[in-house]
């Protein structure tokens, strides 16, 4: 079988050692005669793997000893309505960076719980940019300030931590693990694992000291408390396995986590991102042809999006790229144009194919 050049922004590829793996484990796992999606997830060798998965995010990543970590279900999607329910309760304040489509869908939630307010709202600059420090407007009685560190919709991210005078809570869904960051800055981090940690079905929440004990005062102000599959303490107290978890997208996750520790850690996922992207804007500043959505100084390592002269190229540019084995460039429906994603699993020889084929469409077309 001939696999794809495959810049699907997500689900995403994974590395290839870890799907084998994986394949074989299906059917027999560690010898037991029976899958991994078979076995209990209350036995100890499940057990042995989301140890070694929590294990394997704290080295990695640098946790504090005193953060808690988390293997949830529900995607990002379930953390916006997640974090203003345990953070804020009825009634509080949170601030939000708008930076794109899942900040925006992320603030939604938000105002359905308590006061959300925009510290920063990139509807004003077409979310062509990430905002500076000076920029946020950020008030002082807001319980935290929430941000996305990437945007894969229309290719911006930011390379800061930004400066907060309260807590910060972090959606990393699409760039977590493709380089070092300060875990210790932040009191909340949560990321779907289909980007860059494993497969869908599977979110990993970091959580402060402060943020588990903001949650369990908010569950003890409300007369009914929170509800149990949304309360972060009960999955503190029970180590992510309130309710069934997801024990395959679990062991996933923990292979590719040791399949990043094997090349070296964060820091070498840098320079093999930071090459990727390199060599694909450089492509795209060559020729007049491309023309990038984001402005440089914010430009994503995970997700590039561009356009070409006309929606006809774009459309073209697609069909044949599909056709020459780069799959999935098609931009989102709500940004349109072309979008390669570069996630920790892709290889530089697919951006070299694709910039490869640029060379020639250009050629061709231009």
């Amino acid at each position: 079988m001939a696999r794809i050049h495959n810049f699907s922004a997500g689900p995403a590829s994974l590395p290839l050692p870890v799907l084998e793996e994986l394949r074989d484990a299906l059917v027999d796992f560690r010898g037991g005669g029976a899958g991994i999606m078979e076995i209990s997830h209350r036995g100890k060798v499940f057990q042995s793997v989301i140890d070694s998965a929590m294990s394997r995010m704290r080295s990695l990543f640098a946790i504090p000893s005193d953060y808690a970590v988390l293997f949830l279900q529900g995607g990002a999607t379930q953390q916006f309505h997640q974090v203003p329910l345990n953070l804020i309760g009825a009634g509080g304040a949170a601030d939000y960076v708008g930076t794109g489509t899942w900040s925006s869908k992320a603030f939604k939630d938000a105002r359905r719980v308590g006061d959300a307010v925009w510290a920063f709202d990139g509807k004003t600059v077409d979310f062509r940019r990430i905002p500076t420090d000076a920029e946020l407007q950020v008030r002082t009685e807001a319980t935290y300030l929430h941000y996305t560190t990437n945007n894969t919709i229309y290719g911006t991210q930011f390379h800061r931590t930004p400066r907060s005078p309260v807590p910060l809570v972090v959606d990393m869904s699409s760039d977590i693990g493709c380089r070092p960051f300060d875990v210790a800055a932040h009191d909340l981090i949560y990321a779907g694992a289909q980007k860059n940690l494993g497969p869908s079905g599977v979110t990993a929440v970091i959580l402060s000291p402060w943020a588990v004990e903001q949650s369990r005062r908010t569950a003890a102000a409300l007369p009914q408390g929170l509800p149990a599959i949304l309360d972060y303490g009960l999955y503190v107290d029970d180590g992510s396995m309130y309710n069934t978890p997801n024990t395959f997208g679990i062991y996933a996750l923990e292979r590719v986590l040791a399949w990043i520790e094997g090349l070296g850690g964060l820091s070498a996922m840098e320079v093999r991102n930071r090459a990727k992207a390199e060599l694909l804007y450089a492509e795209l500043d060559r020729s007049a042809f491309w023309t990038p959505r984001a402005q440089a100084d914010s430009r994503s390592w995970m997700n590039v999006t561009w356009r070409l002269p006309t929606d006809e190229l774009d459309a073209a540019f697609v069909k044949e790229a599909e056709a020459a084995g780069l799959a999935a460039l098609k931009g989102h429906r709500s940004a349109g144009g072309i979008r390669a994603s570069l996630y920790n699993a892709i290889e530089l020889e697919s951006v070299q194919a694709l910039v490869d084929f640029m060379q020639e469409f250009e050629r061709r077309r231009g």
